[in-house]
């Protein structure tokens, strides 16, 4: 059974861009395992006990987790995907929130967070929302849907939608074998001929 390794828990962008991912290229009884720390992961995979990691590009760990292990590690596949939409909600009973929940900083730059003083920041969505039903945070940057879930405890401040974030997939094999490994038919190739001939006008 092939098994992937992504960020946890059950529930976050990775997870279903993962199952995205299995689907697209029909890999039947895939596996996957969630991890809270991307070297766990990368552990994981030097030692066999899994075949491949899935994470987001703008993920925080990822220059770490490219960097740690890049002699036996690699870079084995890279593809796009849109996520669930985001969105900033805020619990009903407060008026003037002062406490926002993030994805570490790689949500901060998607909304002006000026008027919360003070930012948090967790290592998965969940997390955020699991602390704002606690009532640690006023505010949280999370899923869209948990606005549907909680309509009488949340109200939405703002829709961020879903970015189109890069993915990468890493395994012990290296996949390229010349200076560069690329789709030699992608649909921006069809952008580069349409450039092409206005150039040439």
């Amino acid at each position: 059974m092939i098994t992937f390794a992504t960020l946890g828990p059950s529930g976050t962008n990775h997870e279903l861009v993962t199952k995205r991912y299995i689907d697209f290229h029909r890999i039947g009884g895939a596996r996957i395992v969630f991890v809270d720390d991307f070297a766990v992961a990368a552990d994981d995979l030097l030692n066999g006990r899994i075949d491949y990691i899935i994470q987001c590009a703008v993920h925080p760990d990822t220059p770490k987790t490219m960097g740690a292990h890049y002699k036996s590690m690699f870079v084995v596949d890279t593809f796009i995907s849109p996520s669930k939409e985001l969105a900033i909600l805020t619990r009903k009973s407060v008026e003037t929130p002062t406490s926002i929940g993030l994805l570490r900083p790689a949500t901060e730059s998607y909304a002006d967070l000026s008027r919360w003083t003070h930012r948090f920041h967790e290592n998965s969505i969940p997390f955020v929302f699991e602390k704002m039903l606690a009532g640690e945070y006023d505010s949280g940057l999370v899923y869209l849907e948990y606005a549907s879930q909680h309509p009488d405890l949340f109200r939405i401040d703002e829709v961020i939608g879903s970015p189109d974030d890069a993915w990468i997939v890493y395994g012990r094999e290296r996949t390229y074998r010349d200076r560069i490994l690329a789709w030699p038919d992608s649909p921006v190739v069809e952008q580069f001929r349409r450039l092409e001939k206005r150039d040439a006008a």
